[in-house]
């Protein structure tokens, strides 16, 4: 289990909700009822995007993005829904691109929480080539300490492949996390922390920087 995730994910969704109700901006509305769900939220809708992207094009017309959002049990009404279809489709094109769209809906993070972010991502990341792998955790990482190892279920590396899987986008699970990933996640846990200095602790506790 990762450090102290599960706690910030049931107070993120619980101050989600909670703000729902006071916002008017639609993307923060949709922000809002991803976060609901648990830092996972906006991975689970681009999953449902992925699904229904037919022909592999990383787009979404107008009609699929309204039926991933139904899909998606998304409250939200079509004139809304034409609303953030529209601050997405930058270039008028009538399609948005997915990529373009999770990291406009991943909650905005300051500078200074984005710096401690890459910083566990490089301590974890042995190798340096930009993804964390098994092979980069063998070096970091003690699974003799999980209790799964110590009862015998599970081999050294199905513990690093359910701790990498924490983090891999849930479409595509391939046992690699890219900073991407590693990004959308943590922007879900901050979202739920109020100031940088804590998240910062946190961090640094979490991965002993």
């Amino acid at each position: 289990q990762m450090p102290g995730t599960a706690r910030h994910d049931r107070e993120m969704a619980i101050q989600a909700k909670r703000n729902l109700s006071k916002t008017t901006d639609p993307v923060e509305r949709l922000r809002l009822q991803c976060l609901a769900r648990g830092s996972a939220g906006i991975k689970g809708l681009s999953r449902v995007f992925r699904i229904m992207d037919d022909d592999n094009s990383r787009t979404l017309d107008f009609k699929e993005f309204v039926k991933g959002l139904n899909d998606y049990a998304m409250m939200i009404d079509k004139e809304e829904a034409q609303e953030i279809f529209q601050i997405f489709d930058k270039d008028g094109s009538g399609t948005i691109d997915f990529d373009e769209f999770l990291v406009t809906l991943r909650p905005p993070m300051s500078k200074a929480r984005k710096e401690i972010i890459m910083q566990a991502f490089r301590k974890l990341d042995k190798t340096g080539d930009g993804v964390i792998t098994i092979e980069d955790l063998r070096g970091v990482y003690n699974a003799k300490h999980h209790p799964k190892y110590q009862n015998g279920d599970w081999t050294e590396d199905q513990v690093f492949r359910a701790f990498l899987d924490n983090f891999d986008s849930p479409y595509d699970k391939d046992g690699k996390v890219t900073t991407e990933e590693f990004m959308n996640y943590y922007a879900g846990v901050s979202a739920s922390i109020d100031t940088d200095v804590y998240f910062i602790i946190m961090m640094k506790n979490a991965w002993k920087l």
